[in-house]
Order: structure tokens, then C-alpha cells, then sequence
């Protein structure tokens, strides 16, 4: 797995995920929208090494972004947006990605989680909660986005267990085995601690 800050960085193997900061604050879901395509249509340039112009971006019936142009890049894509963050999946097989904001104030929605992810953040000090609750729900994200669900898929109907700073584990009753994910904690601009997850499907 490769991780970028730099949007015109290049992967020399893929999957990879750009987290790029941005001084952007989109207002509504079109502008956050735009924000993310830009950005995607920029990376997946550099990526390919052919005019942002020739990259389009559409969306699924279900909302899922996929590459429409160039159609023989053959390369799947995930996008999210949080607090100024952009992030940019790439692999060759579906994923999904996805950044969120440690909220200190916030209490987490424990009614959507798996009886298991609440067991597991009850165990947590108190102090730790909100980043791990960050870490956890970045991993359901990215898992369902991968999936072509989106929360469509009842949260609570599977369980991520954190296993170390940079990886989870699903367990989903409807998959036959367990799968791993991979995670990210950052700063954005030394201000907000973000979580990134990616979870590429085999």
C-alpha cells in the first residue's frame, strides 16, 4: 500500500491513496463534489501521464464514482472528503476509502455499531475514544464503499476490530473469510487529527 500527501506524486504500484490537503471548504455536497473530482481527475493524470482533460469521472447507479475516461486505464477509484482533506483511491480491483475528523466533543452513534465495535470502545480509555471511534468508522466506510453498497448496508450488520495504528479486520457474516484493511492517522495542518482507511477487495 502506498500512501501520497502530494497530488502529483506517482505510485509506482498501485493500490495507493492520496490524502492531499487542501485550503478548501466546500459548503454543500456540490461543492464538495467538484472539490473531489478535480482533485481525482488530477492524480489519475499524473498516474497515466495524459492531460487532465482526458480523464472523466462518472457515477454509478448507486452513486459509486468509476473512471469513465480513459476506459482502458482498467483501474477502479474511491474518493472522499473531510474538513479540507481530499482523498484518492486507486487499485485494480474495487475499494473504497474514506478520511474522517476526530471529534473530541462528539459522543459516537453506538446504536449503529456492531454489538463487537461497542464491546471493543468501551475498553478504550475515555481519552483514546473519539480517535478510535474516527479509526473505526473510517474502516466501516471504506469497507462498504469497496463493497458498492454505501450504508445501504446496515453498519451494525458487520464488525471491524481495530488490530494495530494501521490495520483493521472485518468480520462480515455474508464474506467468506475475514478481510484486513489498512489505516492512516494524520494532523491536517497541524490542527485537526484525521483517520483514512482503504479497503481493497480481492
Amino acid at each position: 500500500m502506498h500512501w501520497f500527501d502530494d497530488a502529483d506524486a506517482i505510485a509506482s504500484a498501485l493500490p495507493a491513496i492520496w490524502l492531499v490537503r487542501t485550503n478548501a471548504a466546500p459548503r454543500n455536497l456540490t461543492e464538495r463534489s467538484t472539490l473531489r473530482r478535480g482533485m481525482a481527475r488530477r492524480i489519475v493524470a499524473r498516474q497515466l501521464g495524459c492531460p487532465e482533460e482526458a480523464v472523466a469521472i462518472a457515477h454509478d447507479a448507486a452513486g459509486r464514482p468509476f473512471l469513465d475516461l480513459p476506459q482502458e486505464a482498467g483501474l477502479h477509484l474511491s474518493l472522499a472528503t473531510r474538513a479540507g482533506i481530499v482523498a484518492v483511491g486507486l487499485a485494480r480491483h474495487p475499494l473504497g476509502v474514506d478520511v474522517e475528523q476526530v471529534d473530541e466533543r462528539a459522543a459516537p452513534p453506538l446504536d449503529l455499531l456492531h454489538p463487537d465495535e461497542r464491546s471493543a470502545l468501551d475498553a478504550v480509555a475515555s481519552a483514546e475514544r473519539p480517535r478510535s471511534f474516527a479509526r473505526l468508522w473510517a474502516a466501516k466506510e471504506a469497507y462498504v464503499k469497496a463493497l458498492g453498497s454505501g450504508f445501504r448496508r446496515a453498519p451494525e450488520s458487520f464488525a471491524v476490530s481495530l488490530l494495530s495504528e494501521k490495520a483493521f479486520r472485518v468480520a462480515d457474516a455474508s464474506a467468506p473469510t475475514d478481510a484486513i484493511g489498512v489505516l492512516r492517522t494524520m494532523k491536517n495542518g497541524g490542527h485537526e487529527i484525521m483517520a483514512a482507511a482503504i479497503f481493497v477487495t480481492s
